[in-house]
């Protein structure tokens, strides 16, 4: 039986005691062999955590995860709104290179030109009038 330092061992003729000095290997075995399986234990539930930690937080986590599908989300609605606009732009520059009229309009919004006896009246050069002054101030 052994009890710290010290082993016991029985005298079985005299029934006596006797205490005897245990060597430092043989108490390191002894207490290898009684700790490893809680060690060994806690050291598989640290081990499982640091797995679902990583696997919430890491570099490809479930956090990281629902922001690239966030990301994702808006990117297509990005891509979507620009392929609308894409095909607008697309017919707006197909009906210049074949219908005369559409060409007419943009040459008389952008570039002021006119039909024969038409006449362009600038507004935006006109003196405004100033406001009245409020009465009995």
């Amino acid at each position: 039986m052994q009890k710290g330092l010290f082993e016991v061992k029985r005298d079985s003729e005299a029934n006596e005691d006797e205490r005897v000095r245990v060597p430092i290997s043989d108490r390191a075995l002894s207490f290898a062999q009684q700790a490893w399986r809680p060690a060994a234990s806690a050291l598989a539930v640290a081990l499982a955590g640091l797995i679902v930690w990583h696997g919430i937080n890491g570099k490809n986590g479930l956090l990281v995860w629902q922001q690239k599908r966030v990301e994702d989300q808006q990117l297509r609605k990005e891509i979507d709104s620009l392929s609308q606009e894409n095909a607008r732009l697309r017919d707006h520059v197909e009906r210049l290179q074949t219908n005369p009229d559409a060409i007419a309009v943009v040459a008389r919004d952008k570039l002021h030109y006119t039909k024969q006896n038409e006449v362009i009246v600038d507004l935006s050069n006109e003196k405004k009038t100033p406001e009245q002054p409020a009465a009995g101030k």
